[in-house]
């Protein structure tokens, strides 16, 4: 099992660069990859994605690679076009702002150098060598497997919670059978003081009365409720166990425990079985919640 958070990052020199792999991912329903890397890197963007995508199945990702000059191998230049352009935004965004009176806060030299692609590094805007790229996607490879170490263990920590919350559904189901004899005698009790009494005060047809009380016994039984929740127990850890990744089908599975439990406490109609129905929602709810975070 794997979480579907996860970090790791690299760094190192290859020819006059020096770089840094960072890899990161949060919650997600499919797999969402985003690249930040310079744009002469499009060989090594593309097959990371690629080597990605083939080992990790949800969350959203994101891959940075962040590459300057080596110290004494280059400095830092000015964009001019760049400038410009960002500096005519500027003078448009304050008109417009004073425009509709918002006030903004005065903007520094230094916060204009932080702006993407005003201040460039001299890398290499003409490519990197065969060489060069071999070297950074295997270092990529090596960045990559401590991220999904780290989904590993992090996964391996949920997956001793969501054991301990299927065992505790499980013990509640044991006590729900525990009191189901005790239930149907109250209920028993309860109909045949009820058509006792309304055939003593009412004019009644007793073979349809207790037709309708039949009915009635049947509605309530819950024997069927009992059994698919034993059901989706032993599902739910098939898919602890599961050596693939299981999130979206546990997410399912606990909306199915949901609804049983839910049919439980309403048909219960005896407060030590309401009380442990909604035991049984308490933490039917707090294992979806960590659901959220498995692949």
């Amino acid at each position: 099992m794997k979480s579907l958070t996860g970090y790791a990052s690299l760094e190192g020199q290859v020819e006059a660069l020096q770089w840094q792999w960072e890899l990161r991912s949060v919650n997600g329903k499919g797999l969402d990859v985003r690249v930040r890397m310079p744009d002469w890197c499009v060989v090594i963007e593309a097959e990371a994605r690629k080597r990605l995508s083939a080992q990790v199945a949800r969350g959203n990702i994101s891959v940075n690679l962040r590459m300057q000059a080596a110290q004494g191998q280059g400095g830092a230049s000015l964009d001019r076009d760049a400038l410009d352009r960002t500096l005519a935004m500027l003078v448009e965004v304050e008109d417009r702002a004073n425009h509709i009176g918002v006030s903004l806060a005065a903007t520094s030299a230094a916060d204009i150098l932080a702006l993407r692609g005003v201040l460039t590094e001299d890398t290499r805007p003409d490519g990197l060598s065969d060489s060069a790229q071999a070297a950074l996607l295997a270092a990529f490879d090596q960045v990559l497997a401590a991220f999904i170490d780290s989904r590993i263990s992090e996964g391996a920590a949920l997956k001793d919670v969501l054991t301990r919350q299927v065992d505790e559904i499980a013990a509640q189901l044991d006590a729900i059978r525990a009191i189901v004899p005790d239930r149907a005698a109250a209920q028993s009790e309860a109909l045949k003081t009820g058509i006792a009494r309304l055939l003593d005060t009412e004019a009644l047809d007793a073979a349809r009365l207790h037709q309708e009380a039949a009915l009635l016994a049947v509605k309530s039984d819950i024997t069927e409720e009992i059994d698919r929740l034993t059901v989706h127990v032993e599902a739910a850890r098939k898919l602890i166990a599961a050596k693939v990744p299981v999130g979206r089908k546990f997410d399912f599975l606990c909306q199915e425990f949901n609804r049983e439990a839910n049919t439980l406490c309403s048909k219960s109609q005896h407060s030590g079985l309401t009380e442990l129905g909604l035991e049984m929602k308490v933490t039917i709810d707090q294992m979806r919640e960590q659901i959220q975070n498995v692949e």
